[in-house]
């Protein structure tokens, strides 16, 4: 209440031609095209863009994947070693200046031994490796490894089995009601509903012996269309991997919240005992759905709910009852690994201080050729066309950096260490951040962002040509059916989230997807060619995007967030949010504070963006003035940042966005309330009316700050 009257004070300080301002410069909003830009500032942005978009060579994404791809590349590897060197030597030629950022991690960066095995009624040894395939040499490449999970627990079970559906929490309640006891049995669960570290410590928490992951053909095979290598679904061998970290933070599961330094290095950081590490204890492996019906073919319990039935052509079973039993073993040496970020940066010759970053990581459980390497591909080919612009003497006003982050699969770990290590910085230096993960691995497209960059992707879309079609992207994204694309809200499972849930950097994640063979040993460069993009067009497209969003931001003489947006969407999310606790609590009345927080900021953004725009026409802002305006424009995000954090993890600082840690992908906007939600509470609803209300009054607090300093 004390911000609110506070507001009210200051408001009355504005003149009327303040206030008149939102109608007078409608006309120049519309001209100027984006925020930020002065009208000339704007027409020599265009001749910049124009000039871009004849630099970008349409080969160049091609070279680097296939490149990127030529060996399977673990974080840790040899290979993956060499995949550093190629992209700094890249990066470097463009004239981008290299630094690698080395880190000890904990954890396994090799399978170890398992093995799945049906015991009785008869003895059958399961595959655990997909199938060699006739003219496809890279999958008789002798570096691939068998399916895996990382951050398994080692054992050795033998046990009934019980089918759990796709392992949500909800799908263990779902057993318990049923009268299903998981205590003591190996648990089989489909891939998809949460991330796979979920199903792992929910199977666990509930007793469990030992877990088996399987990819249902009804999610990805069979019954979507042909399979590998006719198709670009999951054939009866194909298997998915991928790490089962679940802490309540992201990162080096031993170093929350500081980085994990280099044990030789100077500065030592002090780690956690492994035994206190919130790691799993029994084992989990993945299986291919031809390996897996093997087991639930000969379950004898009741049948499953509907909605639990899968794609293998008989009725699945909760139980395989006392007659099926199957072993398990994991032997899997979890330990210290080197790993190394490698980060180029192109320096601003404005404002050095003022950091574009995009980035996409380079480690992969295979060949990763839609995921990750289509992403790292197309940022080189954009390190290469935005240093040939320099050399014609178009340098970005603000330094862009471009990450290639190590230890993604991992646990999207290489970011978070680096935005741990550079946190200070980030906090002063950080415009955005812009994450392409696996960003041309389809003809589709699809993005999420912070609301102040929404329209940044929408506007700059209007200008990339959609290669298969005679449209903008723009229109292809948007359909025939809506005015505008849809743009998503950032969740989990990439390296956007130090940046945006922890720092506090807005940030947006973007780019072209489909189908595609999903962390198996077939993502390779031959299947890339012949199912994703055979004429390799998309990558020059992403680019042709990526590149004009980072000049837009890097060239503006004052940040151009869209300011409004702030409000727009907390008004949406918070109607969500009372909505969904009246389902449970039909005495709640709402957020009456926070609601009336953003009424106030409403009219506070609508006032600040038509004044910034006002004084860019009129000329009237030093270069001192728009570094001091710049600083407090890069301050407004972390005013949603809470030392305290979250009640389920407090390294997730961000009051506005972070992953749902009870699936680990979706996106939850305004978190403390959607924590409350999940549990079905009111207990503190009343706390968090007042945190956030806190939090967007310091946000227009900044506001009128800057107003005042214009004034």
């Amino acid at each position: 209440m004390v911000l609110i009257h506070n507001h009210n004070i200051l408001f009355m300080k504005f003149n009327v031609f303040t206030l008149l301002c939102i109608f007078c410069f409608t006309i120049q909003l519309s001209q100027a095209q984006y925020e930020g830009y002065s009208q000339s500032r704007w027409e020599t942005q265009l001749q910049i863009e124009e000039a871009f978009f004849k630099q970008i060579n349409t080969t160049s994404f091609k070279t680097h994947l296939k490149k990127l791809t030529e060996r399977p590349h673990v974080v840790g590897s040899k290979a993956n070693t060499e995949v550093q060197r190629y992209m700094g030597e890249v990066m470097q030629h463009a004239g981008f200046e290299i630094t690698q950022y080395p880190y000890d991690l904990y954890l396994p960066n090799k399978p170890g031994s398992s093995l799945i095995e049906i015991v009785t009624p008869s003895r059958a040894v399961l595959n655990q490796k997909e199938d060699i395939i006739p003219g496809d040499s890279f999958s008789e490449d002798p570096e691939l490894w068998k399916g895996w999970n990382a951050f398994s627990g080692s054992g050795d079970v033998t046990a009934e089995v019980v089918y759990a559906n796709y392992g949500r929490k909800e799908d263990f309640d779902m057993l318990q009601e049923l009268g299903v006891d998981v205590k003591g049995k190996i648990v089989l669960a489909r891939y998809g509903g949460n991330f796979r570290g979920f199903k792992a410590k929910f199977a666990e928490a509930n007793g469990a012996a030992g877990l088996i992951i399987f990819t249902d053909p009804k999610d990805s095979g069979y019954t979507k269309g042909l399979v590998y290598p006719e198709g670009p679904y999951y054939n009866e061998s194909t298997i998915q991997r991928g790490s089962l970290l679940t802490t309540d933070f992201t990162g080096d599961p031993l170093t929350p919240f500081e980085p994990a330094l280099p044990l030789d290095g100077k500065k030592k950081i002090k780690r956690m005992n492994p035994d206190q590490a919130q790691l799993h204890s029994i084992p989990v492996t993945p299986v291919a759905y031809g390996e897996a019906k093997k087991i639930l073919g000969q379950m004898r319990g009741r049948a499953v709910p509907q909605s639990w039935q899968g794609g293998l052509p008989f009725t699945y079973r909760l139980e395989g009852g006392a007659l099926l039993t199957v072993r398990l073993k994991v032997n899997q040496k979890i330990d210290f690994v080197r790993a190394a970020n490698v980060v180029g940066m192109l320096k601003g010759s404005e404002a050095p201080d003022e950091w574009i970053i995009l980035g996409c990581h380079f480690d992969a459980w295979g060949f990763g050729a839609t995921d990750p390497n289509s992403g790292t591909a197309m940022l080189l080919s954009l390190s290469e066309t935005l240093g040939k612009l320099k050399k014609q003497g178009y340098a970005p006003k603000r330094s862009i950096l471009i990450g290639h982050w190590d230890a993604e699969e991992h646990g999207v770990i290489g970011s978070s260490e680096w935005v741990e290590q550079l946190r200070d910085q980030l906090n002063a230096k950080g415009v955005v951040y812009m994450n392409f993960d696996g960003g041309v691995s389809g003809k589709s497209f699809s993005a999420s962002a912070a609301p102040t960059l929404k329209k940044l992707m929408i506007e700059t879309s209007k200008k990339v040509r959609y290669p298969y079609t005679d449209q903008s992207l723009f229109e292809f994204w948007k359909k025939d059916t809506q005015s505008e694309p849809s743009i998503g809200n950032l969740g989990g499972g990439s390296d956007h989230i130090a940046f945006y849930m922890y720092a506090g950097v807005p940030s947006l994640s973007g780019g072209a997807g489909g189908p595609n063979l999903y962390h198996s040993n077939y993502d390779s460069f031959q299947f890339y060619e012949q199912f994703v993009d055979p004429e390799f067009q998309m990558g020059p497209m992403v680019e042709h995007m990526a590149g004009l969003m980072a000049l837009r931001m890097a060239n503006a003489e004052l940040i151009p967030y869209n300011l409004n947006r702030y409000a727009d969407d907390l008004k949406l999310h918070f109607i969500n949010a009372t909505n969904k606790i009246k389902g449970y609590d039909q005495n709640f009345e709402g957020f009456n504070s926070s609601t009336a927080a953003i009424r106030s900021l409403e009219v506070t953004s609508k006032i600040l963006t038509t004044q910034l725009q006002s004084f860019l026409e009129e000329g009237g802002l030093s270069k001192k003035d728009q570094r001091a305006l710049n600083q407090q424009l890069i301050s407004l995000e972390k005013s949603f940042l809470s030392e305290q954090g979250m009640y389920f993890g407090k390294w997730y600082k961000s009051l506005y966005a972070s992953s749902d840690p009870f699936s680990g992908y979706a996106a939850w906007i305004l978190p403390g309330l959607e924590y409350e939600i999940a549990l079905k509470s009111s207990d503190r609803l009343e706390e968090w009316d007042t945190r956030y209300t806190a939090a967007i009054g310091s946000l227009e607090l900044k506001m009128k700050q800057i107003l005042q300093d214009l004034e």
